[in-house]
């Protein structure tokens, strides 16, 4: 565990001791800091953790400062008027201070704002990002260097936006002592009571999962609740057409480098341009398709698992289950079970469209847009599809993950 410390670990312990607390700062002291145009979930989210008395059931009592980030009245979404109790000057008596969201991931936080969370860090406060409150964090700067996560379908703009920033879209959170991150929404109520097992125990933390009604603790990361959208500035990339290309032939067994020769890039530049684009390593965005292809047929056809193994560019199923448990947990034939008990039994499987079918819609956007960049050549000729039922044995070659940490590429 060589930077941050996602939420898959069982161990809960911080990865690095914390810096020495300013004398005017307190540890029970909690700073949520408000911005106008701030989602109303994610904004309650710390508020009902750290600001209600619970200390009957268990729970260690914080004190909670809301403050405001900039002039109010403050507007949510819904169109809902906050007046924030304090200003940013309660934010230099937290000892943790928190910021639930951002209101827009393309316009820039308040300079007083970033100022005050400088300072904070500085004198040894931890800084809390839930969802897309990483891109204030990240404009301050305290994320530089760091491994940090945000909600997936924001990952890549801030990977792109803050290069420096080490960004983990897998992740429901990311604690790397003094600066934690958390993916979207219900992933903000892990990283609270995270923060409260850390500060106060398992129990404290059981009981107030208890009173919230959630688990204490979820396994995995955001791995299954990824979809196939490509990042909203990939249609213009010349990396377009080769991600394009990869969606349409998952059911073909393909690595790293064929990719980087599609795009007439040496293996190194490649993964540099593909994580600036994805936030992710290729070889582990390639992996989460295929697994998320294998996701759509166990749902959706009758195909045994071997054959979805071959479908979906595995070079065995023995391939195929390591990195379908890996990432959502399960073995294919219990993901598979576990669906169909969901599903009504009214509800016939579908048979799923592989390959190119299953992802047209994407695919099509993104040739429109990137037509003009499109490879040519002999490296942009595709293979013959082999027998979905019979894979071959080459495979994609191993590589790295897109972080170091406790979660590596297989």
């Amino acid at each position: 565990m060589s930077q941050g410390q996602s939420q898959s670990q069982d161990s809960i312990a911080a990865p690095e001791a914390a810096r020495k607390l300013s004398g005017r700062r307190r540890k029970e002291i909690v700073a949520v800091l408000l911005f106008s145009g701030g989602p109303i979930f994610e904004s309650s989210i710390p508020l009902s953790v750290f600001g209600i008395d619970r200390q009957d059931a268990g729970v260690p009592r914080y004190r909670l400062l809301v403050a405001g980030g900039e002039e109010g009245p403050l507007r949510t979404t819904g169109g809902l008027e906050l007046t924030a109790p304090y200003g940013l000057e309660a934010i230099a008596r937290a000892g943790t201070v928190v910021v639930p969201a951002w209101r827009s991931i393309t316009s820039p936080p308040p300079s007083d704002a970033l100022d005050a969370l400088r300072r904070a860090h500085e004198e040894g406060a931890r800084i809390v990002g839930l969802c897309t409150g990483a891109f204030v964090l990240a404009a301050a700067g305290l994320l530089d260097g760091r491994p940090a996560t945000t909600h997936w379908m924001y990952a890549p703009t801030l990977a792109k936006r803050y290069p420096s920033v080490h960004v983990d879209p897998r992740e429901l959170f990311v604690d790397d002592g003094d600066v934690l991150t958390s993916a979207g929404t219900a992933a903000g109520i892990d990283l609270c009571l995270h923060i409260v097992r850390s500060d106060h125990g398992t129990e404290a933390a059981g009981a107030l999962a208890r009173r919230l009604v959630v688990p204490p603790r979820r396994s995995g990361g955001q791995e299954r609740y990824l979809d196939r959208s490509l990042p909203e500035e990939i249609g213009s990339d010349p990396l377009a057409e080769v991600v394009a290309w990869a969606l349409e032939h998952l059911h073909e067994q393909f690595d790293v480098e064929t990719l980087a020769a599609r795009a007439y890039m040496s293996r190194r530049t490649f993964d540099r341009r593909f994580r600036s684009l994805t936030g992710s390593a290729p070889l582990q965005w390639l992996i989460t398709q295929r697994v998320l292809q294998a996701q759509r047929l166990l749902e959706t056809s009758e195909y045994s698992v071997d054959e979805v193994a071959g479908r979906c560019g595995f070079r065995s199923p023995v391939a195929l289950r390591g990195h379908f448990r890996r990432q959502l947990g399960s073995s294919p034939a219990a993901y598979r079970a576990a669906y169909r008990a969901r599903r009504p039994q009214s509800e016939p499987p579908a048979m799923a469209v592989t390959g190119a079918g299953a992802a047209e819609t994407v695919v099509s956007q993104t040739r429109r847009a990137a037509a003009a960049t499109a490879p040519s050549g002999p490296a942009a000729t595709s293979p013959a599809p082999p027998d979905p039922g019979k894979p071959s044995s080459d495979t994609y070659a191993p590589g790295r993950a897109a972080v170091p940490g406790p979660r590596s590429a297989p």
